[in-house]
């Protein structure tokens, strides 16, 4: 398609700033990234959209048209969400290399325009094989009658003879042909995100190719559409990716396949980036009963907001679950900064049932992020906690089974994945508790070697197992340096530090119910704890402080 048609599509609502002359160019593709440098996804011929993250200042103009015009890009479609504006020194660097720019109205989705390109491109370029991405565009917008990415692998099965399924970066099966379709096993699954991850890091271009035993495989990346799809690290896009594999070997494809190829991609996409607006609700559920706990809150008004949850995250089994909390952490050698969204995203991904096919399955995890954390609240239905209070709900060893090898890849030998994983809580009163639990779980993981690595609350326990043998000599002095001052404080004052201590920590850190515990008002409690920290120069909100004074009384 032309430039020039684009233009003259009144429903894209975009307004040409620059290239008047051009407008004859065409249209092969479309692509939405916000990298500064995005030539290793570039085959040429694209309309690229930007949401213009990736300009700090005007000097990012120049460099970043240089990298377009020498990829052989169409145009440019700038997007004034960002700024308001299309800034000028952008219009002079698409001037000066006679670069066609758009500005792209707040009030248009890049969606809509990409699906327009797709819908278009593919008509122009593979005769009758578009009627095949027409119907899949179709039946994927048409709501959940359409059947969702399943549809389309059953159509590319029946009208192109092509197997193919769509992967999670973790390896898991999100989507598969529902009709005449071979089954594709677990480790093969794993074995191509794997491959398509490794691949993607050292920075080849897709589609990449991998046999498995006898068998071929094509993999293109499905990139998300929306403005925000693009991550600011390029290592985090890579593990957010879906991928489309497919059982042919795409070296020997005509032109025009491997575009009808990259479209169904697209297509996918829409749907990928439809389906992680829809954990909006999940993830704002477990922000508010996460920043509820980490500030202290009544468990009373810890447990409204989790009769709340419950509903979203367990719909039809009705009763009130038990809850467990795994805590994520990504970070990058030499970065200076973790990626708690890509954390995020991976947790969702690492906690759905690692057998079971579909998005769906995803979609039951409530997940937040603060800071370079991720913290999922995983609902346990309370007849399955009851069964074996050891082994029920998500165990770490188990968690990580399925995804160490295609993770381990996509980490490269630059980043690092750590999990922990707490106990089972009944009610609100043990969230706090299981937060720490399973931060401090994360901690133990991360002295551990590997690029994948998680810890469960039963490994806390060796702590208390490893006690009888510490030399007497050693567990004097540690219980003395801890405990003598606020011995001898309780001597003179008769201010009862010590069981103050024990009963702040048997109640998890919650002031009120240690305070009631000990008959005392809360200012009471808070003075208390305030003269423990000052004789002993420890922060009882510190887990590792906890943790000492919890082994100097045990020691005791």
């Amino acid at each position: 398609m032309r430039l020039r048609a684009l233009l003259d599509t009144d429903a894209l609502g975009l307004r040409l700033l620059g290239g008047e002359d051009e407008l004859e160019r065409t249209v092969r593709g479309v692509m939405t990234t916000d990298l500064r440098d995005p030539s290793r996804y570039l085959s040429g011929g694209e309309l690229v959209l930007t949401g213009l993250a990736w300009r700090r200042d005007a000097a990012d103009s120049e460099p970043f048209v240089q990298i377009l015009v020498g990829a052989g890009v169409t145009a440019l479609a700038a997007g004034e969400a960002e700024l308001g504006h299309v800034p000028e020194d952008l219009i002079t660097a698409c001037d000066r290399h006679r670069l066609p720019l758009f500005a792209v109205s707040e009030s248009v989705a890049f969606a809509t325009i990409t699906e327009h390109v797709v819908r278009q491109v593919s008509g122009e370029r593979a005769g009758d094989l578009a009627a095949v991405v027409d119907r899949h565009r179709r039946m994927m917008t048409s709501g959940p009658a359409g059947g969702g990415p399943d549809v389309v692998l059953d159509l590319l099965g029946s009208d192109l003879d092509l197997g193919a399924w769509v992967l999670s970066p973790a390896g898991r099966l999100v989507a598969s042909p529902r009709v005449g379709g071979p089954a594709l096993p677990a480790d093969v699954c794993a074995r191509l995100a794997a491959e398509h991850l490794a691949a993607t890091r050292s920075g080849r271009r897709g589609p990449h190719r991998v046999t498995v035993g006898t068998t071929t495989y094509s993999l293109f990346p499905v990139r998300g559409t929306g403005r925000t799809a693009a991550a600011r690290d390029a290592r985090e896009t890579v593990l957010s990716e879906w991928l489309l594999a497919v059982e042919a070997d795409a070296g020997d494809w005509a032109e025009e396949r491997l575009d009808l190829l990259q479209g169904v991609t697209q297509l996918i996409a829409v749907e990928r980036d439809r389906r992680e607006a829809a954990r909006t609700v999940r993830r704002r559920l477990a922000q508010e009963v996460l920043e509820l706990v980490q500030a202290g809150a009544a468990p009373a008004e810890i447990a409204a907001r989790l009769r709340v949850a419950a509903p979203v995250l367990l719909p039809g089994l009705g009763a009130a679950p038990h809850w467990q909390v795994v805590v994520a952490r990504v970070e990058w050698d030499g970065a200076d900064t973790v990626g708690g969204p890509v954390a995020q995203a991976l947790l969702e991904e690492i906690l759905a049932a690692p057998r079971a096919a579909g998005p769906e399955h995803a979609d039951r995890i409530a997940v937040a992020h603060t800071g370079g954390e991720a913290i999922a609240l995983v609902p346990l239905p309370a007849v399955s906690a009851e069964r074996d209070g050891s082994e029920c709900g998500v165990v770490a060893d188990a968690l990580l089974e399925s995804v160490r090898v295609p993770l381990t890849a996509g980490l490269n030998d630059d980043g690092r994945l750590t999990l922990g994983v707490s106990a089972a809580v009944h009610s609100a009163e043990g969230l706090r508790g299981a937060l720490e639990e399973a931060r401090h779980a994360r901690r133990v993981a991360a002295a551990r070697p590997g690029r994948v690595c998680a810890a469960g609350h039963q490994e806390l326990a060796s702590h208390v197992l490893l006690l009888p043998f510490v030399p007497d000599d050693v567990r004097r002095a540690f219980t003395a340096r801890l405990l003598d001052p606020l011995r001898d404080y309780d001597r003179r004052h008769r201010a009862e530090l010590i069981p103050t201590l024990e009963a702040f920590l048997d109640c998890d850190g919650s002031w009120t119910r240690c305070a009631t515990r000990l008959h005392l008002h809360v200012n009471t409690l808070r003075y208390r704890v305030g003269r423990i920290e000052q004789l002993t120069g420890r922060d009882l909100a510190r887990l590792e402080d906890k943790l000492d004074f919890f082994l100097a009384l045990r020691m005791s």
